[in-house]
């Protein structure tokens, strides 16, 4: 363009610098919202429905342990027995046996633990927080869940070869089936035996939950 015998060059650069600008800021926006969710994936492997089942296996981890617990202590009856035709009053109490005894103990702190466990992952799944934090906070559920596992099937394999033995008598000897006498207190063993069981499979499928959630997650 002339003007006046000069030459005036046009305002190209003014159009070009905006545009210029909107494809590096449209071009850096795709890379930094994928970083981030990258990011917040390694941090939750799980999704929602995961983590909804990991509380309900707490949930019903804990239920099971309590009745374990009730069943056992509430074993106790009073009856007669016949051995050489005479008639002997007897009593049975879960305390008088050791792996009785046992059964309770473990059951008392495996209910503690899932309440514990619950108390603490229940609220974040509230706040749709991730259930498992970190992976130091995954091996302790790991290691805890494992010793708990084994506590309760030794609990259960311990009572129930008592229980067994209550059942059958000892062959040779007048000692007969107490749990013909003392039917209520032999149910009450097999429910709290049943449960106790139970609770060692409800453990393990946490444990398992737990060694798929370490292997998903990078941090």
């Amino acid at each position: 363009m002339m003007m006046n015998g000069q030459k005036m060059a046009a305002p190209e650069v003014a159009v070009q610098l905006p545009e210029s600008k909107m494809v590096a800021e449209n071009t850096r926006g795709p890379f930094v919202g994928a970083s981030g969710g990258g990011a917040a994936a390694a941090m939750r492997p799980f999704g929602r429905k995961t983590e909804v089942m990991n509380v309900l296996l707490r949930v019903l981890c804990m239920v099971t342990s309590v009745a374990a617990l009730s069943f056992m202590v509430t074993a106790q009856q009073s009856s007669t027995v016949s051995i050489y035709g005479f008639m002997l009053p007897i009593q049975s109490k879960w305390s008088f046996s050791h792996s009785f005894e046992y059964v309770v103990g473990v059951s008392a702190v495996v209910a503690a633990h899932s309440l514990l466990q619950l108390l603490i992952s229940f609220p974040r799944l509230l706040r749709k927080s991730p259930v498992i934090q970190s992976r130091t906070h995954a091996w302790l559920l790991f290691a805890g869940d494992q010793v708990f596992a084994y506590a309760t099937i030794s609990a259960g394999a311990a009572a129930s070869g008592v229980t067994n033995l209550n059942r059958t008598g000892i062959r040779h000897t007048a000692l007969p089936n107490f749990c013909k006498p003392l039917r209520s207190f032999c149910d009450h063993v097999a429910v709290s035996i049943f449960f106790t069981f139970l609770s060692c499979f409800l453990l393990a499928a946490s444990a398992v939950q737990e060694v798929i959630w370490l292997s998903r997650s990078k941090y």
